[in-house]
């Protein structure tokens, strides 16, 4: 037993065996062993099984399928394309050749663990025991249907190498016996020497026969199967209709009539793709090579069909040496008008050399000359062509796609193959990708219609269109970067940018921006000096809900910490859903950050479902930067940016009267008095707006008819409130406010800027709730030193300021004033 596990496991890999239980590596040969012990010659044992220790007395994580077969070429890969095609995973696979000794009804005697240094026994000899470790299935009839397939994949790989050696005999018989046999008047002697060329060739190891089949040309253009003459895949003869009648080929009749009718063309060769794909060796479609019969008055009267794989050697020979396609070959350079010797004959050689072989079999002769021209043209340029072909029998479109190699991802394959399954109406895709040091790569694309489709002739306007979408699938995100810096800089700037901030973007950035919001970044990243070290954009996403935004901080330099910017922005009243930090990395070793942060905006307070004003995107990024810079303070009045509609100096103005009635004695908090002004964003409104008529110059020039105007609505706003303490502190704000006497906020300081705080000088006479005793009052000036607005109330022992100290807002008591009287 020993020295059949270690014949068992010779060529495993050492990391299949190393982590499993040495019990489950003994019971899977033993399990393999038994399946072997009685085998008929001639026939397959195939099991497809999940051992548990319970059943089996063993275990393994895969289900397992075992197989027991007489050696022979394309065992393995045959059941592991199966496999695949169901898309079963495979882990492990063993493949032991065994030479075993089997009594006459195929019961195992022997199995011989060393191979015998002479000739076998008579009753001894080599099998394939194949082990395949797949994805865990459980389910009884699935475990049926593998099995099932396997067996009928195992049948085909039987009967085409049993009969391998017919086939080919057949090839080199038929080659014999061409010249002999009648044919059309209209068809060329040299059509029926390269037709022997051809299958010498085929029968040289350049192709794997599978199947052979002889059929008869019926009136109705059908073909009838002649019973017999299968081989290989074919062995099996078709159903007949009746018993008078051959069995047509179905594959023949589910062709439109049009193609059907090529049967009765004066063409000796046909050289196509079979409707179906091969289940030995390869899973690809079966190269289908047909010779046709003609009777003696030069009519087709049959077809002799050969179904196979073309080797390995077959693409890889010159084609100048394969029958056929030399022919081809000589044609296309000769109508090109090239010297072979020349530099273009050269290149267009190169180019016929390296096309896709079945093409070169396929494709008539004018039509290649066209492709393949166009192709020498295009030479190193960076576009991506299609040149699409149709089958003659209608049942593919086969699209050669050039593009520029560094776009060839596989997010480009895979819309590639979705545009043309839609522009095709194809039900399935089959492609080959071939690179070298070009600048381009060469797709091919293999796209199969439902069979009986008739297919469209397509004009040069839908290959266009084709194309055009092609393009744009094929476009990366550098190229459309380019095109917009283009654009929008000029070629000479955008070129320089290309050059600096061409490879800086990361990946995630490219994945959630477009190359035009790339570039418009770029503008407000490039304007930034070290003056203005930052720049704000707020802006609303494609196909964004009413209440989102999203907002872009960009900087050089220093990156930007997170806990700096979130209190800044939640005292402006959004809520921050998410953020997307990019670093960008530009080639003169400079770093650049641009932050995107995802917004929820308040909701509308005036039922119109629009959540932001029209001004609001400059008043939000105003706000942010003054509270960023240090100019304004980080509260609650800077939620009423966005709720109340104003900027954050008049939200500056509303802080700084309740800074200065917290100074006079009220005992409404600060947070209150927000609370109450966000509540109340109409009153909110016109009492900025009252205080501006007031102290405004402009306003001031307009006469009193505003103010009384705003005054009345104020009034009527204020009969509104249903809180009494918020009727309360909205009331001490209007009232401050026509205190208010004079004030710095409408002034220009040097240099043409506002202040940078605000001055305010009262009637404390006008001010009810301020302390006694005073009668009198007179305010005191503004001292830029300590950026303080002092005021004096005669008639309270406490008078205040309210004023910008550092670039917060603070209040400040003036002893003195407290103590004298006016």
């Amino acid at each position: 037993m020993l020295a059949f596990l270690q014949r068992y496991y010779l060529h495993t890999a050492p990391e299949d065996l190393a982590d499993r239980d040495p019990v489950d590596v003994f019971g899977a040969a033993f399990s393999h062993y038994r399946l072997a012990e009685t085998r008929p010659q001639g026939t397959a044992n195939v099991r497809v099984h999940t051992p548990t220790v319970e059943e089996n007395g063993w275990t393994c994580s895969h289900t397992v399928v075992e197989v027991v077969m007489d050696d022979m070429p394309f065992l393995v890969d045959s059941v592991t394309n199966e496999l695949t095609r169901q898309g079963r995973g495979i882990h492990v696979v063993i493949h032991p050749q065994v030479i075993v000794r089997r009594d006459l009804t195929g019961k195992l005697i022997e199995v011989l663990t060393t191979p015998p240094a002479g000739e076998l026994p008579h009753d001894a000899y080599t099998e394939s025991w194949i082990h395949v470790q797949i994805d865990r299935e459980t389910d009884r009839a699935d475990l049926k249907q593998i099995t099932a397939d396997l067996l009928r994949v195992l049948s085909d790989v039987r009967e085409a190498v049993e009969d391998w050696e017919k086939m080919r005999d057949s090839a080199l018989r038929m080659a014999d016996e061409l010249p002999t046999e009648p044919t059309a008047s209209d068809l060329p002697s040299s059509d029926v020497e390269e037709a022997r060329q051809l299958l010498r060739w085929l029968a040289a190891d350049h192709f794997t026969f599978l199947g052979y089949r002889e059929y008869q040309l019926r009136e109705d253009d059908s073909l009838a199967a002649v019973p017999g003459t299968g081989l290989g895949i074919l062995r099996s003869d078709p159903q007949h209709a009746g018993e008078d009648s051959h069995p047509v080929s179905p594959s023949f009749e589910r062709l439109p009539a049009d193609a059907r009718a090529k049967a009765r063309e004066h063409k000796l060769l046909v050289l196509t793709k079979a409707n179906s794909r091969s289940t030995v060796h390869r899973p690809s479609y079966l190269d289908y090579v047909g010779v046709k019969k003609f009777d003696e008055n030069g009519e087709v009267v049959g077809e002799r069909r050969f179904l196979g794989l073309f080797s390995s050697a077959a693409y890889t020979e010159s084609v100048r040496r394969v029958p056929v396609i030399r022919r081809t070959v000589d044609e296309v350079l000769e109508g090109a008008g090239f010297s072979p010797n020349s530099h273009d004959g050269r290149d267009l050689l190169q180019i016929l050399e390296t096309y896709p072989r079945d093409e070169l079999f396929q494709t008539p002769v004018d039509e290649l000359r066209s492709i393949v021209t166009s192709v020498l043209y295009l030479q190193e340029r960076r576009r991506l062509r299609l040149y699409l072909r149709q089958d003659e029998y209608g049942r593919y479109y086969s699209a050669l796609v050039y593009l520029p190699r560094d776009r060839y991802t596989t997010g480009v394959r895979l819309r590639i193959i979705d545009i043309l399954k839609e522009e095709l109406d194809g039900i399935s895709v089959d492609f080959t990708a071939w690179n070298t040091e070009s600048i381009l790569s060469r797709l091919h694309f293999v796209v199969r219609v439902p069979q009986g489709t008739e297919l469209p002739q397509l004009s040069d306007a839908d290959k266009d269109r084709i194309e055009a979408r092609l393009v744009e699938a094929a476009r990366s995100w550098a190229d459309g970067f380019g095109e917009a810096l283009n654009a929008e800089c000029g070629e000479e700037r955008a070129a320089e940018l290309v050059r600096r901030y061409g490879n800086a973007f990361p990946e995630g950035y490219k994945a959630d921006h477009s190359p035009r919001a790339a570039v418009a970044d770029l503008v407000h990243l490039e304007a930034l000096t070290e003056e203005q070290g930052f720049a704000l954009s707020l802006y609303e996403p494609v196909g964004a809900a009413p209440d989102e935004r999203r907002f872009k901080i960009y900087r050089k330099g220093a990156s930007v910490s997170l806990s700096a910017v979130l209190p800044v922005l939640s005292r402006l009243g959004v809520e921050v859903v998410d953020e997307r930090p990019y670093e960008l990395r530009c080639s003169d070793r400079t770093t650049a950050w641009i932050y995107d942060f995802g917004l929820r905006m308040p909701k509308s307070q005036n039922g119109s479902g629009d959540h932001l004003g029209d001004d609001a995107r400059e008043r939000f990024q105003e706000a942010f930067a003054a509270t960023w810079t240090g100019q304004a303070e980080n509260d609650g009045f800077n939620a009423l940016v966005l709720s109340a509609g104003i900027d954050w100096r008049q939200a500056m103005v509303l802080r700084a009267y309740a800074k200065y009635l917290r100074q006079a004695g009220s005992t409404f908090s600060q947070d209150y008095m927000e609370d109450t002004l966000r509540n109340n964003v109409h009153t909110t409104r016109l009492l900025v707006s009252l205080f501006e008529a007031r102290m405004s110059p402009d306003r001031q020039r307009a006469g009193r008819e505003i103010v009384d105007a705003l005054l009345e609505e104020v009034d009527a706003a204020l009969d509104q409130v249903a809180s009494l303490d918020e009727d309360r502190i909205l009331r001490s704000f209007l009232t401050v406010i026509k205190a208010t006497l004079r004030t710095n906020f409408f002034q220009e300081a040097r240099g043409g800027h506002a202040h940078a705080y605000v001055s305010m000088k009262f009637d404390p006479q006008a001010i009810p709730d301020l302390p006694a005793p005073p009668r009198r009052s007179r305010s005191g000036c503004t001292r830029r030193a300590s950026r303080a607005c002092t005021c004096a109330s005669a008639r309270s022992r406490a008078a205040g300021c309210a004023g910008r100290t550092g670039g917060r807002t603070s209040v400040r008591r003036s002893s003195a004033w407290s103590r004298r009287r006016w």
